[in-house]
């Protein structure tokens, strides 16, 4: 079982998770957010395939880079990106219903439950669309903190997110685990000297994650349980 490798034959006490890519799939409800902040604005929609390649460091950067075309977008104005931030999160509070959970997610959480193992969202995700999305997917009550990206100042790759929740858990780093799935995911875990399994299936714009070295790369959650 991979997880009890991790530790030594042991479960961690604190699993913490990323969200989008890594427990749901929610590119085709934030690119149909982010195409009609897009059309508002006069422009021409991005696309599913597009916006799945910026996802992943917060809304700021998704919307700067749907203004600029692509992953670069330091040429965009404050001003412009205020504006499209505003209107892409009008769009995306409404819009939820295209969003799906990866299959052996609930089966893991269950599981990890079971085990008395206390779990955790770590996400740049702003963090009001949070906890209403997970209660609207059944998975609200699996985790007992939140941090959001405007929770605390600084957002991952920066560790201070899971150091902030292994702080409130009580957990040192030796015995936590984050699960992601792309580059930002497995730097945070590095930095705050936590181990990190990667899901190959999320966002990463574009590249494979194993390019990161995380300490295992799966196919499906569901890889962490006993045979």
């Amino acid at each position: 079982m991979a997880l009890r490798q991790l530790f030594n034959g042991q479960l961690p006490e604190l699993v913490m998770f990323d969200l989008d890519g890594t427990l749901i799939d929610s590119v085709p409800d934030l690119a149909a957010a982010v195409d009609k902040a897009l059309v508002q604005l006069g422009r021409e929609p991005a696309g599913v395939e597009r916006v799945r390649d910026w996802i992943g460091n917060g809304a700021k950067v998704l919307m700067r880079r749907a203004l600029a075309g692509g992953i670069e977008h330091q040429h965009i104005s404050l001003a412009d990106e205020q504006q499209a931030l505003e209107l892409f999160m009008q769009a995306y509070a409404d819009s939820h219903e295209l969003t799906t959970v990866y299959p052996g997610v609930s089966e893991v959480l269950e599981w990890l439950q079971e085990q008395g193992v206390a779990m955790a969202i770590v996400t740049n995700k702003p963090e009001r669309f949070v906890a209403p999305l997970l209660d609207e997917l059944g998975l609200g009550s699996y985790f007992r903190w939140i941090v959001g990206g405007d929770t605390l100042p600084q957002q991952k790759p920066n560790p201070a997110a899971l150091l902030h929740v292994m702080h409130m858990a009580n957990v040192t780093p030796e015995r936590a685990l984050f699960i992601g799935d792309s580059r930002n995911d497995v730097q945070a875990a590095k930095a705050a000297q936590v181990a990190c399994v990667a899901l190959n299936y999320g966002y990463n714009h574009g590249r494979p994650i194993s390019e990161e070295n995380p300490a295992r790369v799966l196919d499906n959650l569901r890889e962490l349980l006993p045979a």
